[in-house]
């Protein structure tokens, strides 16, 4: 009997099929930023905020569902609009209720996209450079040695694109386990701002203004979100240390 068949590697469908999830992302994000670009906007939620407070006292638990699954849909297709639904939980729910369906939507999101690009390029890139002896190889064994305190620091740094500090750890071979946890507890800090940002857009827009977004930036609010990032930064410090001390 001729077992040839059965041991010929079939790449090809196992291959397309893997990439499909963040082919199917990617391509969305590229539409989404042509076409949302100017619909998810304040100016779009100061003209339809009396409605969604009304469908909100007539459908609380509907409206949460349906926030939580927009925010889910704008984060996990890296569509724009993400800073301003985050400031939509606040004005809707409240600075507790707000930022726990943010965290909860945000997070889900960056999960979503974080496994799709595992299963496919993530994966593939993942096993080529474990198998190279260059550069990278170094950089990805000391980013497996520091994985926590460096996805911390990912989320926790203004400066850092959400969609990059969600495809970046995918791609270099991350623990899913160690990415869920720092998203979830990471991105808390800045989801507190802004929902806050949100819980008076009312009389923001009563004056005839948009949020100012610029507020994360004060030294109020960075110097403690700065101060995080150190000690996410400290253990990483002290190996360092250690290491050039032979200890």
């Amino acid at each position: 009997m001729d077992n040839s068949s059965n041991d010929t590697p079939q790449p090809a469908k196992g291959g397309v099929m893997r990439h499909a999830p963040l082919a199917i992302i990617l391509t969305v994000a590229v539409i989404g930023f042509f076409t949302l670009r100017d619909y998810i906007t304040f100016d779009t939620l100061r003209d339809n905020r009396e409605a969604l407070l009304a469908f909100r006292d007539a459908n609380y638990a509907l409206m949460v569902l349906a926030f939580i699954a927009v925010y889910f849909v704008i984060v996990a297709f890296s569509l724009p609009g993400a800073a301003v639904a985050s400031v939509t939980g606040g004005f809707l729910f409240g600075l507790v209720l707000g930022t726990a369906f943010n965290v909860t939507a945000a997070s889900l999101g960056a999960m979503t996209i974080f496994l799709a690009a595992r299963w496919g390029l993530g994966q593939t890139l993942a096993a080529r450079i474990e198998t190279s002896d260059g550069t990278l190889k170094k950089l990805k064994a000391g980013l497996n040695e520091n994985e926590i305190s460096v996805l911390f620091l990912m989320r926790l740094v203004p400066a850092v694109p959400f969609f990059v500090a969600n495809l970046l750890p995918a791609l270099v071979g991350v623990k899913f386990v160690n990415f869920a946890f720092t998203t979830v507890f990471g991105i808390i800090p800045g989801g507190i701002v802004f929902t806050w940002i949100g819980v008076g857009l009312g009389e923001v827009f009563d004056r005839g203004e948009n949020p100012d977004l610029s507020l994360l930036w004060e030294p109020q609010i960075i110097g403690p979100i700065l101060g995080l990032c150190a000690l996410a930064a400290m253990p990483m410090m002290i190996k360092a240390l250690r290491g050039k001390k032979g200890i």
